[in-house]
């Protein structure tokens, strides 16, 4: 039975608590209606099945490698022995003849194992992979993906999940569902770890009044990949039927998706997202933006649609504006809409938009050529003609200068500590129309016909099971127990360029550097977990990789991919460097990681959980030592190439295992550190609560960042960045001590985590980026004055610096140098952030 959604707050565990507060009346009552049409049909009861049809070929099996080898995986942390990680769901009784119901089975293949369902906020040591071989599954319920679950379909013959044309429930595949009473099983905002790819969902028996593919309301560390949407072809506005439907959530990634027909090809609710790679054919309105704070569109194909994106929600005031919008910012890339009269659809109005940042809107290297309009307000009436090709546009405000103080032109004092200079803010501008900043992109970054470069995640589906060498067939034991450094080491240095070096479900020890070889493809099946434990990675003045891919030159030609594994500690590890990238690409996108996840404490297995690393509000906290947990988590050195997408760098802020699901404080110094020349390519990456920054980029050059989101430590100002750990000049780290000694506000707010920091690096391109504080020691006054901290993102140096799309919440200072501002936050609030569409240095 569906009910309407509640907007009851989360419990106190939650990562951030206000989301629904932004979630305003205007997008609750769209996002209401389209609930109700999706779970009701209003139709006289019809037969749960389709009437006989011919059989289908489902063979019990599947050539795909993944189905075929030894199952090795084990969770480690999981008190019952007997725990399954694989599950087949033609095992559990599943037909996939297109006859029978398989409903029942196939969440019973899910289910099984007292997993995390609901009332379970969360839990890591319940994981499935539950696999579908090839065939027509017929469902007249929806399939609930519970928590930390990947369905995966065989990717060389996709199967389908079909609706019958009874089907009841809000969606096909359920990533959240609601009870009677409106309330989710989840906290949208920390319903992380979950995969769906490799299927067909149709949906085109049920009537066109209703139905949903797949409701997805979820956070990081989350991947929809090579999904078909079939639904029916109908240009009447009876068709309400839709591929996604999302209400809620925080973050994420997409990729290689394809909408046939449907009323909405794509309902989207969320904080921020990135897609990639998505077609929508026949579709009334392809996308519709709910609401978000900030959303990038990489590689659309829009096709014979009504509306391509349609982003003007909001009430209509009596002057025919729109005020109170509810979309943030969208940025739109590299992407044709063909044969589709209304590109975009926005309410933005110039001067008198509401709120000011609200509607932003970003065009880069779009083609309207065959269609008549690209962008028009609400009414249809045109604001952009189309039938061209747009290079750059875009609406909103934009601040550009010109130059900025090269490093060698900042004072020193005799610690050579790099000193502040007065700077006035820029002067920022509304536009709606061509942007002021230059277009052009290094040539490292794209492709051969100009679209900056992507690249999917291998799935191997033409490799042979026999081409896969499992880590514990070399001895490794994956237990959580056992240290596995040399059984590693010797499966990496044994598996030759023509194999795959797969590493079974289950978390491993590693006690010294592991050496990873410059032409490599390692697996991992649904993230196993490699642990850095022990006093080889207990100094954080010497400070070591666990995973060190190539050598530290960085000069050998490579092929390296890393796909679906975690990275993490097993107790204070504060001299830890997770991974440390050296590698070079052989061919564009050659050295690359897909899934790779880097997540320190909270979880079971990793010692720093609630019992030990309890958040401390109310009294003066010095750092417990225990729970100083790595020095840094990704490095990008200087010769070094990368493409890197959906990886998620998190430092635990609340406990995934522990019944009370509590607050923590652990302490990693540095998130992702990028010192590359180039290119590289970071998709739908978030890093969040390190303690000195989360991104930085220093002496860098050619690097395209494409959406990213970060979370400000929430337990900053107590204790703040000055400790534990100090500012190491080999890793050119902030010095808040020097950079905020004159700081207006003093340190307290001063020195937190830099979302961003840019220093002496070039040809940078950010399209994208969400860079949030939500509290002052665990407290959220500071959100009601927007002073949760001073400064978010610092452009240092000389170089040229384009950010489009950027968001930053409860900063006072948007853009700096240093402690200087250049972009004020006060002059650009948006529906809960405050946005500019172009923050540009040249």
């Amino acid at each position: 039975m569906c009910s309407l959604h509640s907007l009851s707050p989360p419990s106190f565990s939650s990562r951030f608590y206000l989301t629904m507060a932004i979630f305003s009346t205007v997008a609750l009552f769209v996002a209401l209606r389209f609930f109700v049409l999706l779970c009701t049909t209003g139709l006289a009861p019809v037969s749960a099945l389709p009437s006989p049809q011919a059989p289908v070929q489902t063979p019990a099996g599947s050539g795909y490698w993944l189905a075929n080898i030894e199952r090795q995986g084990i969770s480690a942390f999981n008190p019952d022995s007997a725990y399954k990680v694989w599950r087949n769901v033609k095992d559990y009784g599943a037909k996939g003849d297109g006859s029978t119901d398989d409903t029942e089975a196939i969440n019973k293949a899910i289910t099984d194992g007292k997993r995390c369902g609901q009332g379970c906020d969360s839990s890591t040591t319940t994981p499935a992979l539950v696999f579908f071989p090839a065939g027509t599954y017929l469902v007249s319920k929806p399939v609930v993906a519970l928590y930390y679950t990947v369905l995966h379909g065989d990717p060389t013959a996709l199967p389908i999940l079909k609706a019958a044309p009874s089907f009841q429930g809000m969606a096909v595949v359920d990533s959240d569902p609601y009870d009677n009473f409106g309330n989710s099983w989840y906290t949208n905002q920390n319903n992380f770890f979950r995969q769906v790819r490799n299927f067909v969902i149709d949906i085109t028996a049920m009537p066109k009044t209703s139905g949903a593919c797949i409701h997805w309301q979820v956070a990081q560390a989350t991947s929809l990949q090579n999904i078909r949407f079939e639904m029916i072809k109908d240009t009447s506005d009876d068709n309400k039927q839709q591929g996604i439907f999302m209400d809620n959530g925080s973050g994420g990634f997409m990729t290689d998706l394809t909408f046939n027909g449907g009323g909405t090809g794509a309902f989207l609710g969320s904080q921020q997202f990135t897609t990639r790679n998505m077609t929508f054919n026949n579709v009334n309105t392809a996308i519709f933006m709910n609401w978000n704070w900030l959303w990038t569109f990489k590689s659309l194909s829009i096709n014979n649609c009504k509306v391509g994106l349609n982003m003007s929600n909001g009430p209509m005031a009596m002057s025919g504006g729109v005020v109170n919008q509810t979309v943030g910012s969208v940025l739109v890339q590299d992407s044709v809409f063909s044969n589709t009269p209304i590109g975009v659809s926005t309410a933005y109005s110039g001067d008198k938009n509401t709120p000011v940042g609200g509607g932003t809107l970003i065009i880069d290297n779009c083609d309207f050529s065959t269609s008549a309009i690209a962008v028009s307000d609400p009414a249809g009436q045109k604001i952009l003609a189309g039938n061209t090709k747009v290079t750059s546009w875009g609406q909103g405000k934009q601040y550009v200068t010109s130059s900025t103080p090269s490093a060698s032109r900042f004072k020193r004092d005799n610690s050579n500590i790099r000193m502040r200079e007065t700077v006035n803010p820029i002067q920022g501008s509304r536009v709606q129309g061509v942007l002021s900043a230059s277009t052009s992109k290094p040539t490292s970054l794209v492709d051969s016909s100009g679209k900056v470069f992507e690249r999917s995640k291998p799935q191997y589906a033409d490799l042979p099971s026999s081409s896969f060498v499992s880590v514990k067939s070399k001895g490794a034991k994956g237990d959580g127990k056992t240290d596995d450094t040399a059984a590693l080491q010797a499966a990496l240095d044994s598996t030759n360029p023509d194999q795959i070096l797969f590493i079974p479900h289950g978390a491993y020890l590693i006690q010294s550097t592991l050496k990873v070889p410059a032409k490599i493809r390692i697996i991992g099946e649904m993230w196993p977990i490699l642990l850095a434990t022990g006093p080889f990675f207990g100094d954080m003045a010497n400070p070591k990789p666990v995973l060190q891919v190539g050598a530290p030159d960085g000069t050998t030609a490579a092929a390296v991919e890393l796909s679906d594994i975690i990275l993490s500690t097993s107790g204070p590890t504060p001299g830890a460097i997770l991974m440390e990238w050296n590698v070079r690409d052989s061919s564009p996108g050659s050295c690359g990681i897909w899934d790779v996840h880097f997540r320190i404490g909270g979880f079971a297995g990793s010692k720093l959980q609630s019992d030990l690393c309890a958040k401390t509000p109310n009294s003066t906290t010095l750092p417990n030592p225990s729970c100083e947990a790595a020095f840094l988590l990704l490095h990008i050195t200087k010769k070094a190439t990368l493409y890197a997408e959906n990886a998620w760098f998190w430092v635990a802020d609340h406990e995934l295992d522990l019944p009370d699901h509590g607050q923590i404080n652990v302490y990693n110094g540095r998130g992702v550190l990028v010192e590359s020349e180039g290119p590289v390519w970071l998709y739908g990456t978030s890093s969040e609560h390190s303690t000195l920054y989360n991104y930085q980029l220093n002496k860098a050059k050619d690097i395209y960042m494409a959406l990213i989101q970060t979370e400000t430590a929430y337990f900053q100002s107590n204790p703040s960045a000055l400790v534990p750990f100090p500012p190491d000049a080999r890793y050119a780290d902030p010095d808040f001590a020097a950079s905020c000694k004159a700081s207006p506000t003093g340190t307290s707010s001063c020195a937190k985590t830099w979302g961003l920091r840019v220093v002496d690096s070039t040809d940078v391109l950010i399209f994208g980026a969400g860079l949030y504080s939500f509290f002052d020691n665990y407290g959220q006054d500071c959100l009601a004055t927007e002073s949760c901290q001073r400064n978010m993102l610092s452009v240092e140096g000389a170089g040229k610096v384009s950010v489009w799309g950027l968001s930053t919440k409860a900063s006072e200072n948007m853009v700096s140098r240093g402690d200087q501002p250049l972009v004020l936050q006060k002059e650009n609030r948006s529906n809960f952030c405050s946005t500019v569409a172009l923050f540009a240095q040249s």
